[in-house]
């Protein structure tokens, strides 16, 4: 299973099935990578999102993308760290999750951002080990997984967890 990591915005990933959200638990636009998604799919994505909310730290719900480039956004909802616990555990369980939505929906190619390593305040080192060891563990050989990363620091820190996985 290809997986490639880029500086960029996960809302211009034309050539990517679907892109995950970095959602809050009722689904609705937000700062960071949620505002983005909702802004560049539209105020549709929110009625959709409506009826699915809450979701809890770890879940993965999947909605068509609207106005953005891509079928399908799935919002993912990490957890908050040092507040819903296990931290790790459910951070992966979000990752897991999305990729179990990819599998129902037959998506090809995903795009992920950095879950939980914003607002949620996740360590970028763990929050990247955590993402890079789950996708590669957990996602089928046909999917092709970009890890579509806001800032250079958050894409080294996420391509040197690759390649301590690749190199293992």
């Amino acid at each position: 299973m290809p997986i490639e990591i880029v500086q960029g915005d996960i809302a211009r990933q034309p050539d990517l099935d679907a892109v995950v959200n970095a959602a809050n638990a009722r689904l609705m636009m937000g700062g960071g990578v949620a505002g983005a998604i909702h802004r560049a799919a539209g105020p549709k994505l929110e009625q959709v999102c409506r009826p699915l909310a809450p979701i809890e730290p770890g879940e993965a719900v999947i909605t068509e993308g609207f106005d953005l480039p891509n079928r399908f956004v799935i919002h993912a909802l990490g957890p908050r760290f040092g507040i819903d616990e296990p931290s790790d555990g459910l951070l992966a369980a979000a990752y897991r999750n999305a990729i179990t939505r990819c599998r129902e929906h037959s998506v090809g190619s995903v795009g992920f951002p950095a879950l939980s390593a914003g607002a949620f305040g996740f360590p970028l080192e763990s929050a990247a080990r955590i993402a890079v060891e789950t996708v590669a563990a957990h996602a089928p050989e046909d999917l092709r997984v970009r890890f579509v990363l806001f800032d250079p620091e958050s894409r080294d820190v996420f391509s040197s967890q690759l390649e301590r996985i690749r190199n293992s």
